[in-house]
């Protein structure tokens, strides 16, 4: 089982129904990868893409790293007010619109694949 797999497996509840779904959509893409960073799940094309949070309230929180970027043509992507990463908060597994989150999945991987990951961090 892959590390991403058992983060998933240890939470509880709605939180685990939710992530494992979220977690199927993004692993049925042909060459996402996953792991740990920073204690989450984190998937991978060419770069990073997306990140699945679960916050101790209960819900939780998808991310999109370069979700300034995306077209958000779904309406449903939310900044809330950071200035790359965009995001959706599900509280149970009916609040997840799959198919729109499926078209936001798929832009963040032609966006990954066409238009290198360029950090603003300065290199040492």
């Amino acid at each position: 089982m892959d590390k991403a797999l058992e983060y998933i497996y240890s939470r509880e509840g709605v939180q685990q129904e939710i992530m494992l779904v979220l977690h199927d959509m993004l692993m049925s893409n042909v060459g996402i990868t996953n792991k740990i960073r920073y204690k989450v799940p984190f998937y991978y094309y060419k770069s990073w893409i997306c990140y699945i949070n679960p916050h101790k309230k209960g819900h939780v929180e998808f991310c999109f790293l370069r979700g300034n970027e995306l077209s958000n043509a779904q309406g449903i992507l939310d900044s809330k007010g950071r200035k790359q990463v965009c995001s959706l908060t599900f509280h149970s597994v009916d609040d997840i619109p799959e198919r729109l989150v499926h078209e936001i999945i798929q832009e963040a991987i032609l966006l990954d694949e066409t238009v290198p990951y360029a950090s603003k961090r300065k290199k040492k």
